[in-house]
């Protein structure tokens, strides 16, 4: 019985850590925006892991393929503000 309780808690433990996020992103118009709506759906470390392979465009598409094909509850304004954020403080500028 102790061995199935260690069990849950170490499992319990380690689904917490996994669940926790720690990434700041950079400062800057837009960041809050980015964090709320973003956030709702997924892990906000996908956006400097991406960062390296996104223009503009790219950061334009994925975010219209989050509101498109994902669902995200996004408002066409926010949309815009996020695509700027992105493109601005993690487009690879090509």
């Amino acid at each position: 019985m102790r061995t199935i309780l260690a069990a849950i808690a170490a499992g319990t433990f380690v689904a917490q850590a996994y669940g926790q996020e720690n990434v700041t992103l950079k400062n800057g118009v837009g960041r809050e925006t980015v964090e709320s709506d973003c956030s709702s759906c997924h892990s906000l470390d996908y956006l400097p892991l991406n960062s390296p392979f996104l223009n503009r465009q790219g950061w334009e598409k994925e975010v219209n393929k989050m509101i498109k094909g994902f669902g995200a509850p996004i408002e066409s304004a926010d949309a815009a503000i996020i695509i700027d954020y992105l493109a601005t403080y993690y487009g690879n500028g090509n």
